[in-house]
């Protein structure tokens, strides 16, 4: 397997690239041309989305953004983490952590911060060997 790219996504044409391998985490964004004009409005809102490379295919994901709170002082969220099926167990998500910890020190932040669902133990045991540790749980109401 050739090595991974990692470049930062910016613009409509990146977006629509990337659109595939999002839909593997977020199943409901069905259509790629409201999925670019949303990332655009997020990046307003200081989202970034760095897409990771093999050759000319996105094959993984991470979407962050910068944030400040009580809790955790400056902090970079993880929003979206993900990998094709078939990058994983090649240190796909590996790499995609380790450049947002980067990221996150470069910006001074004090933590990296991200959630996933209570049944997605695959992920949850990913990030314990990345050492994530979990401190809570989310909650959430739809209104």
């Amino acid at each position: 397997m050739s090595t991974f790219q990692l470049r930062p996504i910016d613009n409509d044409q990146g977006y629509l690239a990337c659109f595939k391998v999002m839909c593997e985490l977020r199943p409901h964004l069905t259509d790629a041309a409201a999925f670019a004009v949303q990332a655009r409005r997020q990046a307003k809102q200081g989202y970034r989305l760095l897409a990771a490379w093999q050759d000319d295919q996105v094959m993984g994901l991470a979407g962050y953004r910068l944030q400040e709170n009580l809790l955790y002082g400056q902090f970079l969220y993880v929003d979206d983490l993900v990998t094709v099926a078939s990058a994983r167990r090649h240190g796909l998500g590996s790499l995609l952590i380790e450049a947002l910890r980067e990221e996150a020190q470069r910006q001074g932040c004090a933590q990296l911060v991200l959630d996933t669902a209570l049944g997605n133990a695959l992920a949850q045991r990913f990030y314990f060997r990345q050492g994530l540790l979990s401190k809570g749980l989310h909650f959430s109401q739809a209104l």
